[in-house]
């Protein structure tokens, strides 16, 4: 389940501190499974029960970045949109994401540069309310006067 807002582009122009934009998704095996074979990382803690229940997090868990990913969406479809370049993410992960957890990731412009045409947000994703990651974004907007 996808639920995000109207695609398209917010331009540097048109930003303001306090933006926010969000999806939600919940995150399901085959999910899991898809990021495992795109990103090579088959690390057992996402993919196998038997070894994910003997960790530290007594069960299998989503990919770090498979949830970080979701950050990227919203950059990419929302805010600021389509055309958007990263510049940079700072991440930190506060509790793991496991197999059916909705999570919930939000993105809010915290400082604009306008001639540079950067945007600081910060960005973070919730299950349940609580924070499972937390970070910091730049990216480069796009423009109504170049793009």
């Amino acid at each position: 389940m996808l639920d995000n807002a109207p695609r398209g582009t917010i331009v540097i122009e048109d930003l303001a501190v306090g933006m926010m934009r969000s999806l939600r998704k919940v995150v399901t095996d085959e999910d899991i499974e898809m990021f495992a074979q795109v990103s090579t990382d088959r690390n057992p803690v996402h993919l196998d029960d038997a070894y994910a229940r003997d960790t530290i997090f007594e069960g299998r868990i989503a990919h770090g970045m498979l949830t970080a990913g979701l950050i990227s969406a919203v950059i990419g479809e929302q805010l600021p949109g389509h055309g958007t370049v990263y510049l940079g993410q700072t991440l930190r992960f506060l509790a793991p994401v496991r197999p059916g957890d909705m999570v919930t990731a939000e993105v809010e412009v915290t400082a604009i540069d306008y001639a540079k045409r950067k945007v600081t947000m910060e960005t973070r994703c919730l299950v349940d309310g609580k924070k499972v990651l937390t970070g910091e974004a730049i990216v480069l907007a796009p423009s109504a006067k170049f793009d």
